[in-house]
């Protein structure tokens, strides 16, 4: 990888930008009560995510292991141990080649992955708001000579973020509202209440609004788009069970889950927040690929 002194003194500053939101994160949920878990990186079974995003599957003592595409049944687990657990998670996506392009994708990233046992949205997004300002507030007071260097001058928002729910934001911005918004958009905003066919089946249903899932994602500003995505899990074995057959998946492949929540999932809610999106836009780069020092961009090959 030969890069001129210009390019490598952008990648440093990014990478050291990276490393101090990174240490802010950590340094903030551990203040807040958080327990980090180490990853996990292969597992029976993964999160199904509804978008066309390919398994990566290996083979190991003669049975079949997916890389992991998030921890999220292995965090809903592990708040039955500790009440608040986070860690930041590998994750493999094999992602469309054309998303490539977006600049927003890559099939090799972080995930900052946490969960709440008990927890509300409305305590979740008010934890996702307090994280990312102390996080923006730190690499403020401590890159300011790396911000300079990349040309940003990085706002810092107020609280709380506004709000939309996906019905609201679909009928005023049409299908691609997410886009438009956050190319309007001057601070982080919110879109809540996912219709349940459009998310994944561990996401809770409102039981006081059938259709309508728990859910909330935080959208940043100035077109950089999706920030955070969250929301309440579905506990009990037969709620399990019915979204798993309305999204029309096996229920044998997530038995393993099944059998969890059957001996007793507690509530919960949580959140994953990409490192690489983060420093994308706290560092306003063109492409999440200049996050990292060996991107994996979706149908580019990589020399190392």
């Amino acid at each position: 990888m030969l890069l001129s002194r210009t390019e490598r003194e952008k990648k440093a500053a990014v990478l050291r930008v990276e490393s101090e939101a990174i240490g802010a994160a950590r340094e903030f949920l551990v203040r807040e009560g958080f327990v980090e878990l180490l990853p996990v990186i292969v597992a029976p079974l993964t999160d199904p995510l509804r978008h066309n995003t390919n398994r990566a599957v290996i083979e190991a003592y003669g049975s079949h292991w997916h890389l992991t595409r998030s921890m999220i049944f292995h965090k809903q687990a592990a708040v039955a141990v500790c009440d608040k657990v986070f860690s930041f998670s590998p994750n493999i996506r094999l992602e469309p080649p054309e998303w490539g392009k977006t600049g927003r994708h890559l099939w090799e990233f972080v995930q900052l992955d946490l969960e709440v046992r008990d927890g509300t949205r409305k305590e979740l997004m008010e934890l996702g708001e307090r994280l990312l300002i102390h996080v923006l507030e730190r690499v403020r007071e401590r890159c300011s000579t790396e911000l300079g260097f990349l040309g940003r001058n990085l706002p810092l928002p107020a609280r709380p973020f506004p709000v939309f729910t996906y019905r609201e934001a679909e009928e005023r911005f049409g299908p691609d509202f997410e886009i438009r918004l956050s190319a309007e958009m001057e601070t982080p905003f919110w879109i809540i209440d996912f219709p349940v066919d459009v998310r994944e089946f561990y996401d809770r249903e409102d039981p006081e609004r059938p259709g309508i899932l728990l859910d909330y994602d935080l959208i940043y500003p100035e077109g950089y788009g999706e920030a955070l995505s969250g929301g309440e899990r579905e506990y009990l074995p037969e709620r399990i069970r019915e979204r798993i057959a309305r999204q029309g998946l096996d229920p044998a492949q997530y038995q393993g889950l099944l059998e969890l929540a059957e001996d007793g999932l507690p509530p919960s809610a949580g959140f994953g927040i990409g490192i690489e999106r983060l420093v994308r836009y706290i560092c306003g780069l063109p492409h999440v690929a200049e996050a990292r020092l060996f991107p994996r961009v979706p149908g580019k090959p990589s020399m190392i």
